[in-house]
């Protein structure tokens, strides 16, 4: 029975990967796996951060000498428009600062996984598929 179609299975298109490389692939799979955590975390700090800006926003069409019920933990605290607004701000530059480590991180992991990615379509070339479904 002869089989002469599209998807057949040719000898001669049959790669050999090496331990090494296998490894290579197992580590970009790996790194790319953390980048994908990354990108959604990062979405969420900066979500966060949205927030905390339309808080800011909203408060400054508040009364001075309103309390303003703040969350802290699981309870919320009333403190001034001053301490509410000091507050927000600390913590909007702590969100810019996590922000930014992990821009970095995912920065890091891109350029380790551009470095595995060149050797690896070097060696295998249209063989290896190292690119992400969304991109």
């Amino acid at each position: 029975m002869a089989n002469s179609g599209k998807g057949t299975f040719q000898r001669d298109s049959d790669v050999h990967i090496s331990y090494e490389d296998q490894q290579k692939i197992n580590k970009f799979a790996r790194l790319n796996a953390k980048v994908d955590d990354l990108k959604d975390e990062l979405k969420v700090k900066q979500n966060d951060m949205k927030n905390l800006e339309e808080a800011v926003e909203e408060l400054g069409l508040a009364d001075d000498s309103e309390k303003i019920p703040y969350l802290v933990g699981e309870v919320f605290i009333c403190q001034s428009l001053e301490d509410t607004l000091q507050s927000l701000e600390d913590n909007k530059t702590k969100k810019q600062d996590e922000i930014a480590e992990l821009e970095a991180k995912c920065d890091d992991l891109k350029s380790q996984m551009a470095e595995l990615k060149a050797h690896l379509y070097g060696k295998f070339g249209s063989h290896i598929n190292l690119e992400n479904e969304e991109s």
